[in-house]
């Protein structure tokens, strides 16, 4: 058969249009401008915060190359940002590639730096060479200032482009590098810098880079703040900052910083009379939110060193089985961080290290030291390893009352008698589950629901708080064991995010003390044990009005005080009732509908985890059984409670 050739048509000449002209070549740093987000993220308040994490983490670079003592970091007035550090500054000397200073090659081209080979820097945070060449791209303003050579340098730019050569302003005794930039406007829609989220990251860099003396200043206000981190005893001073005033078993952390093989792996470790783990790992200083090779050194050698020192001293009991990793978790608070020549990381955002010789150099060095520590300190080892049998114990018994909830709900094909009014629908993108307080407001949620998509599973008074129960006896709760078959995910080991069953799960609580305090409890739970429900953005808190408001034939519904204000103030001439919404169970069921559950209308609240290390300490304070901090806590901020259950 002959094969048929197509006549040039349309779909040919508009192909025959696209040439080399219509090729674009992005110079310099045009491809930043570009696309910021490649680079930052993005251009919200986090991409915002992120210039400054890069132009810090090169003082930080020359601190961990033993050259600098001091950073300091400003926020100016009009939202502008300088970090000067003591080290040796960038060099001003002409570069053999560019033909220009290599001041000016490092501020203006991609990958460009002292990080990429011979011996700048052994070990740096910046993976990619793109740091402070990108911060100037996106600053409308950046000056740059060198003390090097008993010479100062300075050189100035606008959106990544010299706006003069580089110049020599006179003689100077100092040595260092001062960075100054002003983000442009034209790429963030917002430019308002964060005292407290710059204050937190400057801290966590301190505890990481033991030694150096890192200062912030906001010169934004009449009143400057100031404050400065210093800490001799490195991430053992961190351990002790996340303890806080909860007693450890171990006091003080067991602390080792060795180096292996060009690699310096550092680890603080320390017990609590607490449920939950907090664990941290960082290498070259970025925190590995999702661990890596680092983190499985670890966990293996904890483990292989707990249980090497029970069966040595006799502390299993006859019949007992090693103990497992999973064992060693509760209560452990640890620190990892590893410095390395040349770190692999996995993914965009840096969140796992990839190295598979650091995992072994971890493991030599914890399995080491850790069994020296124990064999030294007698008691803490005893406290420690009653501590881990105990859990293990527990966690066999939770495995359990696990099992015997899954089999519950396969039994019961998902249905809760008297509980659960399920939805229609089985496609969980399309459900939805209400979580209600009290049958009243169960009732009107049933009947003024979707019930295509819309499920409702009211709840029986306050919820077991889990941040001071293991997980055997929270599966002892009936209204918790409700939740859990009602999601379908199971718990524990045996947790199955694809397994859920509706995608929008949605806190209805009453708006006083009590509805508060369940909410919380809720938040507790999830936060705790379903924390991927949570990051998967399948969390939501309701937003019942809290008056209605009715003039004539008009009702309104206000969700503020404010917004109360605003409608009486609107109806002009009329005589108006008012009704204070306490709880749910208040409204009829096409009043629930149209305020709180309709879609089209309503408001909801998504529960995000912007800070997890901060999350963590506040669930501690308020949720757990230290008293102290969390009285502390309310007398601080008792005054600016508003609105308490009126």
């Amino acid at each position: 058969m002959a094969k048929q050739i197509q006549k040039p048509g349309k779909e040919t000449e508009n192909t025959s249009k696209y040439t080399a002209k219509d090729i674009t070549v992005l110079q310099g740093l045009e491809p930043v401008r570009k696309r910021p987000a490649m680079y930052i993220g993005g251009t919200g308040l986090d991409g915002l915060h992120h210039l400054v994490w890069e132009v810090l983490d090169n003082a930080i670079d020359e601190a961990m190359a033993g050259y600098a003592k001091l950073i300091e970091l400003r926020i100016l007035d009009g939202e502008k940002i300088s970090v000067w550090d003591d080290g040796r500054g960038i060099p001003a000397d002409l570069h053999p590639t560019t033909k220009k200073s290599a001041l000016e090659t490092v501020m203006t081209y991609l990958h460009a730096g002292g990080k990429f080979g011979g011996e700048g820097y052994k070990v740096s945070g910046g993976l990619h060479g793109v740091g402070v060449s990108v911060v100037n791209a996106l600053s409308q303003f950046m000056r740059t200032e060198v003390h090097r050579d008993k010479k100062i340098y300075v050189q100035e730019y606008s959106r990544g482009k010299p706006k003069t050569a580089v110049k020599t302003l006179g003689k100077t005794s100092k040595h260092g590098t001062l960075q100054t930039f002003e983000p442009d406007p034209q790429v963030f829609p917002e430019i308002k810098f964060s005292y407290k989220t710059i204050l937190d990251h400057c801290r966590q860099q301190a505890y990481l880079t033991k030694g150096t003396r890192i200062s912030l200043i906001d010169d934004r206000q009449e009143r400057k703040q100031r404050y400065t981190f210093y800490f001799e005893g490195g991430i053992a001073s961190f351990v002790r900052h996340i303890i806080h005033s909860r007693p450890a078993f171990n006091d003080p952390p067991f602390y080792v910083d060795k180096a292996v093989n060009g690699t310096q792996v550092e680890v603080a470790i320390s017990y609590i009379d607490d449920y939950n783990e907090h664990v941290s790992s960082f290498a070259n200083n970025i925190h590995t939110g999702d661990g890596g090779t680092h983190l499985t050194g670890f966990r293996t050698a904890l483990t292989r060193a707990i249980n090497d020192y029970a069966k040595k001293n006799n502390l299993l009991k006859n019949g007992e089985a090693a103990l497992g990793g999973e064992d060693m978790r509760e209560g452990l608070v640890a620190i990892i961080s590893v410095k390395l020549r040349d770190p692999q990381f996995e993914g965009q955002t840096k969140a796992r290290l990839g190295n598979p010789e650091v995992r072994t150099h971890v493991e030599s060095v914890v399995s080491e030291y850790f069994n020296y520590y124990l064999e030294e300190h007698p008691a803490e080892a005893r406290r420690v390893i009653e501590k881990v049998i105990l859990s293990a114990r527990a966690r066999a018994a939770a495995k359990a009352a696990r099992d015997t909830v899954l089999r519950k709900g396969a039994l019961e094909g998902m249905t809760l008698p008297g509980k659960l009014a399920d939805c229609s629908s089985r496609d969980p993108k399309l459900s939805e589950l209400f979580i209600v307080e009290g049958d009243s407001a169960g009732g009107s949620g049933k009947q003024g629901r979707d019930r295509h998509t819309q499920a409702i599973l009211p709840l029986r008074g306050k919820i077991l708080n889990v941040e001071r129960a293991r997980l055997d006896r929270m599966l002892s709760s009936d209204e918790i064991k409700a939740l859990i078959i009602a999601m379908g995910t199971g718990i524990g080991e045996d947790f199955d995010i694809t397994k859920l069953r509706y995608h929008r799960i949605i806190i209805a609580t009453d708006a006083d003390t009590d509805g508060s305090h369940i909410r919380t409890l809720l938040l507790t739970l999830f936060y705790r044990h379903f924390p991927q429900i949570i990051e998967n953005g399948y969390l939501y808190i309701a937003q019942p009005p809290l008056y209605a408001i009715t003039a004539a034939k008009e009702k309104h519904y206000a969700y503020t005080e404010q917004e109360k204000d605003k409608v009486i103030k609107s109806i002009k001439n009329q005589s108006v009732m008012i009704q204070r919404y306490k709880g749910l169970g208040e409204m009829n069921p096409e009043q629930l509908w149209e305020t709180t559950m309709d879609p089209a209308a309503r408001i909801l609240k998504k529960v995000t985890i912007e800070d997890g290390e901060k999350a963590d300490e506040i669930f501690t304070m308020l949720m757990g059984d230290e008293v102290p901090p969390r009285k502390h806590f309310i007398q601080t901020h008792a005054k600016a409670v508003k609105n308490l259950d009126i």
